[in-house]
């Protein structure tokens, strides 16, 4: 026992000594992880401060403690389980509808919601000024959004003008119970009371409506047992319902994977660095052999000298761990700042030890795991190696363990992965995806080092010739740094390809005479006043499209009484608790294509069933096939209808594009309404047709396609940014990888420029040599990453977007050249103190 822990000591100390010279660049290998250990702990921190906050604020998301959904109105019976469930209630009705502002004549389509009772329960309807919450109640005033009053330069005390009513502005609506930064870019609030709702004129024929109740029961009232025992009556009436055990595990589950999805690209990092770590190592261990050979010749058995080295890692690695772990802490306390659009709730950050406890562990395992395959050689090394030239003896054999330690290294991947994402068939798919990833990097890597070196431009100058022979020489860095500086660069180029594709498909939608401004619920008699405004205002209209509501009755001569307890029932009964908007044609639209069966757009009057076409996608969630029959209510007259064709659409074009169209010849006489497509050649002549619309027709509303670019945009970035910052950190990391790498690199090539120095070449060609390496160096690494994000953003643009890709090649180009002359500036100031000094004093000091 006690000769173990003396020899225990021994490798200690022989450790230490050792490590004195080389403290410095065991510094930089470890280095490389510090920023991927710092993302995972600021990441797992941030997930136990999320789960923490959604405990304790999971009743203020929801405001109640039970919330009945219903898409249509609800009476009856449905009335009469309502009204039982409690007295302490209150009602909200929601829609969406063009909001007037008189003072400077802005309009805007927004989320209109009528109140009654005291609702929210649980926390507060926050406001500018705080008494406004509770003022507006009873009052004709409104909240409205803060995104709106910045928008259109409101201020409290002005009005704004819904449907009839104009309403004067009590307050600033900052945040509401369940609403984030990104709902309100896109769908912006505005608070009126309960009372002022018929007034406004706005629940006409054809008016989506959502209606919802929120309950609030005694403090010991067993929620969860009370809706299960009222689920039958719910689904028996088509009612949603929400408590705050299903909100909380429902938000739960929301930020559970995004903080997974952002631990995955934090591990993206982490795996960057552990790469230099290895190359670092490996360098380390060519290095040192020479040393090992010695102390094999005194007679240190191979594994002490694995020890000894193994010994250093680890201690560095624990001191990586501890720096990139206290990094993270600080980091996490800012992560609410860069998520706090996402969040529905204020999020209160505290340490998370157990997040801090896993950044050292995985930080010191990981940086061991990955040292160990250039270690396991050291075992190799004879004592003959210091009789051995140095060419010789830089190359030890290969120990086979080397090959097991790569398989423990992948399934360290794949188990990590799998704690994310918590299913082995994702965690496979990552896992493979990362190792592709490297290989096709490592596999374009060496393949231009393989072309550099065979077609080799003979003819060029001597001072190009040699930078460019630097990329294939012994010990080059060549590989590493495409790997690291590449994936990383591939990240944010891929991140932002992908954004443009998506805002760039959404503008081709409007280019052109494509319509870009869409009217809807026009009434029939409003319909002729709407097109001589269009006609006054020189709009063009392109398209009038009729819509008439309805409910489906019979589904192959079943009704949803027939679905209910039925499990075997093919069809779900939901398709019954729908309202159908739909429009009659007879023709196909540009955006729809036929996939099976027959399109028939005339009525032929003498059959006993009237053919419809039903959008596929649709069709097949729904399970309807060709031929089934279906029974649809129209304002009390039933219509039985067969399936004659599926439709696939396109609803990513600006057209009124819908799930059920009939044939002409059926419903010209229905109750119905219209929407209508226009295009506007510019904002003025925009903005003057919508503001002569609500004017006059303030039930209708307007969409805005230049305003959904806005909205879109606004998103994306906010996304992005998230995205973006933890992208950041491979990034960095792989310019941690690339200083480290040439730092370590400065130690072979010493010689090289000694060499050059002694035979005479003159500072300014080293100078020249040394810049065009990295220059080699830095702009393949930034080609192989650019050109890695362009073909997988094509890839994303062709099959899953199918959207044309053209990307601009002015941020291509600025990325380029940042990379490239990043890389020239670091190894140029590393390299300056051989170019500085002569070349005896550099050899004494470094060699």
């Amino acid at each position: 026992m006690s000769s173990n822990t003396s020899n225990f000591s021994w490798l200690l100390q022989m450790a230490w000594r050792d490590s004195r010279k080389n403290r410095s660049r065991l510094v930089l290998f470890i280095s490389s992880i510090i920023l991927g250990i710092a993302a995972l702990v600021a990441i797992y921190s941030l997930g136990d401060n999320l789960r923490e906050n959604i405990d304790s604020q999971a009743a203020t998301l929801i405001g109640a403690d039970l919330a009945i959904y219903s898409g249509k109105k609800i009476e009856g019976k449905a009335l009469d389980l309502v009204d039982s469930l409690g007295k302490v209630r209150s009602e909200e009705r929601s829609f969406a509808s063009m909001v007037y502002f008189l003072k400077n004549g802005g309009n805007r389509l927004a989320q209109v919601k009528a109140l009654s009772g005291d609702f929210p329960y649980y926390g507060k309807l926050e406001t500018i000024p705080v008494t406004a919450e509770q003022t507006f109640r009873s009052r004709k005033e409104a909240l409205v959004d803060q995104t709106l009053m910045l928008q259109y330069r409101a201020q409290v005390g002005d009005s704004i003008k819904i449907g009839e009513v104009t309403f004067a502005i009590a307050g600033i609506l900052e945040k509401a119970p369940g609403a984030t930064g990104i709902m309100s870019s896109v769908a912006p609030t505005v608070y009126i009371p309960m009372r002022f709702l018929d007034q406004t004129g706005l629940m006409q024929k054809g008016s989506r409506v959502g209606y919802r109740y929120y309950f609030k029961y005694p403090a010991k009232t067993d929620i969860e047992a009370l809706v299960k025992t009222l689920e039958p009556k719910f689904e028996k009436y088509d009612l949603d319902y929400n408590t705050v055990q299903e909100q909380k595990e429902d938000t739960g589950q929301s930020f559970r994977d995004l903080t997974r999805f952002l631990a995955l690209v934090g591990f993206v990092a982490l795996l960057l660095g552990c790469i230099g770590v290895a190359s670092a190592v490996h360098i380390y261990v060519r290095e040192k052999l020479n040393s090992i050979a010695i102390l094999r010749c005194l007679g240190v058995k191979a594994t002490d000298a694995f020890l000894i080295y193994l010994i250093q890692i680890a201690g560095i690695g624990l001191i990586g761990s501890i720096l990139g772990t206290a990094l993270g802490a600080a980091i996490q306390q800012f992560l609410p700042l860069v998520i706090k659009d996402l969040l529905p709730f204020e999020l209160t950050t505290t340490l998370s030890l157990p997040a801090l406890g896993q950044g050292l562990a995985i930080g010191v395992l990981i940086s061991i795991l990955f040292a160990l395959p250039p270690l396991v050689s050291i075992r190799k090394v004879s004592p003959l190696n210091v009789l051995r030239s140095s060419s010789d003896a830089s190359h030890p054999e290969r120990d086979p363990l080397s090959w097991g330690l790569y398989a423990l290294i992948v399934l360290f991947i794949f188990g990590f992965s799998f704690l994310q994402m918590q299913t082995w068939v994702q965690a496979l798919v990552f896992t493979v995806s990362i190792l592709a990833s490297f290989l096709v990097l490592f596999g374009i890597a060496s393949l231009l080092m393989w072309l550099v070196r065979k077609f080799f431009p003979t003819s060029w100058s001597y001072l190009w010739r040699q930078g460019l022979a630097n990329l294939y020489r012994p010990n080059n860095q060549t590989t590493i740094l495409i790997v690291s500086v590449g994936l990383g660069t591939s990240l944010v180029c891929t991140l932002f390809f992908v954004q443009t594709i998506l805002l760039t498909r959404v503008k081709m939608s409007s280019s052109g005479n494509q319509p870009n401004i869409v009217l809807f619920d026009i009434q029939s008699n409003q319909k002729d006043g709407v097109l001589a405004i269009a006609k006054a205002q020189q709009v063009p209209v392109n398209q009038s499209v009729p819509i008439v509501n309805m409910r489906l009755e019979e589904m192959n001569g079943k009704t949803a009484a027939d679905f209910e307890g039925d499990t075997t029932a093919e069809q779900s009964r939901r398709i019954f608790g729908r309202e159908y908007r739909v429009t009659f044609r007879d023709s196909v639209t540009s955006s729809e294509k036929i996939t099976k069966g027959k399109w028939l757009g005339k009525y032929d009057k003498t059959s006993p069933l009237i053919p419809i076409s039903i959008e596929q996608g649709f069709a097949e969630r729904s399970r309807i096939e060709i031929g089934d029959t279906m029974v649809f209510n129209v304002q009390g007259t039933l219509m039985s209808t067969k399936i004659a064709s599926f439709r696939e659409v396109n609803w990513g074009e600006v057209r009124t594009n819908f799930l059920v169209v009939f044939p002409t010849g059926v419903l010209e006489d229905a109750p119905q309404f219209h929407a209508m497509l226009t295009h506007v050649p510019n904002p003025e002549t925009s903005a003057r047709f919508q503001q002569a619309l609500v004017r006059q027709y303030p039930n209708i509303s307007i969409i805005d396609l230049a305003l959904i670019l806005r909205v879109l945009d606004d998103i994306f970035n906010k996304i992005g940014f998230v995205i973006r910052f933890m992208a950041g950190f491979s990034i960095l990391t792989g310019l941690i990888v690339l200083i480290a790498s040439v730092m370590i690199s400065k130690y072979q090539r010493i010689q090289e420029s000694v060499l050059l120095r002694t035979l005479g070449a003159s500072r300014k060609q080293i100078f020249v040599i040394t810049s065009l390496e990295y220059f080699f160096l830095g702009s393949l690494a930034a080609f192989t990453g650019i050109l890695i994000a362009v073909i997988g953003s094509w890839s994303l643009a062709k099959f899953n977007f199918e959207s044309e890709f053209n990307p601009e090649l002015g941020p291509i180009v600025l990325i380029f050249l940042f990379v490239s002359l990043l890389t020239v500036i670091i190894g140029l100031l590393n390299s300056r103190g051989i170019l500085s000094r002569p070349p005896l004093e550099v050899l004494r000091q470094d060699v």
